[in-house]
C-alpha cells in the first residue's frame, strides 16, 4: 500500500506571458512521431529546512510566479495549446492572448527526505506532486506545472510536458531559463533598472521550422501521423488520459554509477568481447544502459527466448547538414531501437559484454548509417513491439540524458536536492541524469516490481569488481 500522506491543493492559477497577439507553430515529422504518447513528467526537489508556509506564500511563490511569466515571454508556444480543428490535416501549436500555463500550488505532509532518497519507495507516492495537462478532443495544453510545499523541508516543482510539443532538451532549456530569471530577479530585486527578462544566448529558443527538412522524401510527418491514427482506430482526439497509468505494484529506486565504476565496467567488457572489442564505443552512457539492461534481465529471470527491447533517442540538432541550432524549440530526435533475446543478456559471464556491445553498435550506427536510416519503417516496428502480448517483451527505454545538466537548475535557493522522471513508471523506461555530486557519474532512476528491484540492488556492481 502507498503512503497515506496528504497533498492539499492551495491554489490553481493561469500564468500568462506579457505579449499580446497570436502566434502559431507548425509541427514537423519529429513531433508527429510522438502523437498519442503519454506526457513526460519530471520533479525537481529543493531542500530548504527553514521553509515556512508564511515565507513560501509571501516570498518564494511570488518570485516563482513572476519569473515564470517572464520566461513564457520567450517560450510563447508553451503558454499555448496543441490544436487540431476538424478542417486541419494535422495538429499545430497555437498561442492566443487568452492562453497561459496552468499552475497548481499545493502542500504535502509526505516524507520529503524519503521521496528524495535513493532507497525503495512506492512509485504511486510521487503522482500527487505532478500536474495534469488540460485537454479535450481538439486541444491539449503544452505544459502544466505544480509547486508543492513541504513545510520545514523544502519544495518541489512538477512539470508535465506534452511530448508532441517538445523534447527533453527543450524542456530542460525552459526549466533552466525559468530558474535563471528567477535567480536574477531574486539577486537584483533592489536594482529596479536591471532588465531581468533577458536570457543569455544559450537559453534563447529558436523557433524556425523551415530548417527542418525531411531528408527521406517519404513525407514523414503525415506518414507517422497516419500510422499513429491507424494504431488508434482513427481516433484524432487530443484528449490526454487522466489515468496516471503506473502499475500499483511498482517501486522506485535510484542508483549512481561513478567514473571508477565505469573504468571497471570497461575493463570487464573488453576482457569478454570479441576480437573487434577495441573498436567499441564504451562511453558512460553505453556502459550504463548495457549494464542496467543486462542486470535487470537477470533479475527478472524467466525464459531465455523472450524478447528484450532497448531504445533511446539521439539528438539530431548537430547531425543535420548544416546543423540545426542547439536551441531549436520542439522535438528534434530519433529513436534507436533494438530487439534481442533474453538469453544473450542473462549469461553470467558474457551478458553485460553482449549488452554493451549491442548499445555501442547502435551508437556507432548514427555515424556510419546516419540518423534517418530506416526512418520510414521505424514507427511501424515500435508499434509492433508495443503490441506484443503482456510479459513477452522486457523493455528498456531511456528517458532524460546525462548531458542535460538538470542539477544546475538553481532558482535562487540552491541546486536541486533530487530530480526524478516520474513518467518512467508507466512506459517501462529508466531515466538518466548526471550525478548530483558533479563528479562525472550517471544517476539512474528505476521503476520495477519490488522483488525484481530488490534482486537488482542486491547484485548491483558486485559483478564488475
Amino acid at each position: 500500500m502507498a503512503s497515506s500522506s496528504v497533498v492539499k491543493i492551495l491554489e490553481t492559477a493561469q500564468i500568462k506571458p506579457i505579449p499580446a497577439g497570436e502566434s502559431t507553430l507548425p509541427v514537423t515529422f519529429f513531433d508527429t512521431f510522438w502523437f498519442k504518447l503519454p506526457p513526460v513528467e519530471r520533479l525537481f526537489f529543493y531542500n530548504l529546512n527553514d521553509l515556512t508556509p508564511a515565507y513560501f506564500s509571501s516570498d518564494l511563490l511570488p518570485k516563482l510566479k513572476q519569473s515564470l511569466s517572464l520566461t513564457l515571454n520567450h517560450f510563447l508556444p508553451l503558454a499555448g495549446n496543441l490544436r487540431w480543428p476538424s478542417n486541419a490535416p494535422k495538429p499545430f501549436i497555437s498561442y492566443t492572448p487568452n492562453d497561459g500555463v496552468s499552475l497548481t500550488v499545493a502542500e504535502s505532509d509526505a516524507d520529503f527526505h524519503r521521496l528524495t532518497s535513493d532507497g525503495i519507495y512506492e512509485a504511486l507516492e510521487l503522482h500527487p506532486l505532478i500536474p495534469q495537462l488540460i485537454s479535450s478532443d481538439d486541444s491539449a495544453s503544452a505544459l502544466a506545472l505544480q509547486i508543492t510545499l513541504f513545510p520545514g523541508k523544502g519544495f518541489s516543482i512538477g512539470i508535465t510536458a506534452h511530448h508532441m510539443v517538445l523534447d527533453g532538451k527543450t524542456t530542460t532549456m525552459f526549466m533552466k531559463s525559468w530558474a535563471y530569471l528567477c535567480k536574477q530577479g531574486k539577486n537584483t530585486e533592489n536594482s529596479p533598472n536591471t532588465d531581468n527578462s533577458l536570457l543569455p544566448p544559450e537559453l534563447r529558443p529558436a523557433f524556425d521550422r523551415e530548417i527542418i527538412k525531411d531528408p527521406t522524401g517519404f513525407d514523414l510527418d503525415m506518414l507517422y501521423l497516419n500510422q499513429r491514427l491507424t494504431e488508434s482506430n482513427g481516433n484524432k482526439s487530443l484528449e490526454v488520459s487522466k489515468n496516471k497509468g503506473a502499475a500499483p505494484d511498482l517501486v522506485r529506486a535510484t542508483v549512481t554509477i561513478t567514473p571508477e565504476d565505469f573504468n571497471k565496467m570497461r575493463e570487464r567488457v573488453l576482457s569478454k568481447s570479441s576480437g573487434s572489442s577495441k573498436q567499441l564505443h564504451l562511453s558512460p552512457f553505453v556502459l550504463t544502459l548495457g549494464y542496467v539492461a543486462s542486470s535487470m534481465v537477470k533479475a527478472r529471470g524467466g525464459a531465455d527466448d523472450r524478447s528484450v527491447y532497448i531504445g533511446f533517442t539521439a539528438d539530431c540538432r548537430p547531425r543535420f547538414n548544416p546543423p540545426v541550432s542547439d536551441n531549436y524549440f520542439g522535438n528534434c530526435n530519433v529513436v534507436l531501437p533494438d530487439l534481442s533475446k533474453a538469453g544473450d543478456y542473462m549469461d553470467n559471464e558474457n551478458g553485460f559484454a553482449f549488452a554493451a556491445e549491442k548499445v555501442s553498435n547502435m551508437v556507432k550506427g548514427l555515424t556510419e548509417k546516419g540518423v534517418f536510416e530506416g526512418a520510414k519503417d521505424k514507427l511501424t516496428f515500435l508499434l509492433q513491439v508495443g503490441n506484443e502480448p503482456a510479459g513477452s517483451v522486457q523493455r528498456f527505454a531511456v528517458a532524460g540524458s546525462p548531458r542535460f545538466g538538470l542539477y544546475k537548475t538553481d532558482f535562487g535557493w540552491g541546486t536541486p536536492w533530487k530530480v526524478v522522471v516520474v513518467s518512467i513508471d508507466k512506459n517501462e523506461a529508466i531515466s538518466m541524469a548526471e550525478s548530483r555530486d558533479g563528479n562525472g557519474g550517471i544517476e539512474v532512476g528505476l521503476a520495477f516490481k519490488k522483488h525484481e528491484m530488490e534482486h537488482f540492488l542486491s547484485m548491483f556492481l558486485k559483478d564488475v569488481y
